[in-house]
């Protein structure tokens, strides 16, 4: 990833915070001497990603244990217009760009065959989504009859990938003036990344 100084993020709190925020990763593998790309919702924790697949995804017979993968995780973005800087009226010296937030977490996979990891590669995912969805009226593994969950289990497979290297960039008009970064901030309106552009500190 083409990653400049001033838009690389290195805090492992906001990192998680947007692996959190956006937990349907595109998982990269090379596979037969081609490129492969699975969207699968990842859990993350601080030395590795949790995740599952379905029993008919043949990544788990044709990706040998330890294989080297790639997990994109794309954050928010937004569009920024050359009229959101206030500098446009004064040199016109103004273009479009692209906003965004995006980590890429490179690692080893192990693939799980066990009731045990599979259970519980569900339920971590589970529990995040529908307590931030559902609140106290949270859907819960255990509404759903035990032989109807087994039978779903039999269903996947379980992964994990034991991290190796994360690379994450904030790209929030960084490189621009602080009056045109709140200027093209303040044209987003209510979309969350104007508020990450915001709280950026001055330079």
């Amino acid at each position: 990833m083409y990653l400049p100084p001033h838009f690389e993020t290195t805090d492992a709190d906001q990192i998680a915070n947007l692996v959190s925020y956006a937990p349907l990763a595109t998982l990269i593998s090379h596979v037969g001497g081609a490129l492969r790309a699975d969207h699968i919702p990842l859990m993350m924790t601080k030395t590795k990603l949790i995740g599952h697949i379905a029993h008919t995804n043949d990544l788990h017979r044709i990706l040998a244990d330890g294989a080297e993968v790639l997990a994109v995780f794309n954050g928010i973005d937004a569009y920024i217009s050359p009229n959101s800087y206030p500098s446009k009226a004064d040199t016109h010296e103004v273009v479009p760009t692209w906003n965004y937030e995006v980590a890429h977490v490179h690692g080893k996979i192990t693939f799980h065959h066990d009731r045990k990891a599979k259970l519980a590669a569900v339920g971590l995912l589970t529990k995040m989504m529908e307590t931030r969805t559902n609140g106290d009226a949270a859907w819960r593994m255990s509404d759903a009859p035990a032989n109807f969950l087994n039978d779903k289990l039999d269903g996947i497979v379980g992964f994990e990938i034991a991290i190796t290297q994360v690379l994450a960039k904030s790209k929030l008009s960084q490189n621009k003036s602080d009056a045109d970064r709140l200027g093209a901030a303040t044209a987003l309106g209510a979309h969350p990344i104007a508020e990450r552009m915001k709280n950026l500190s001055p330079k």
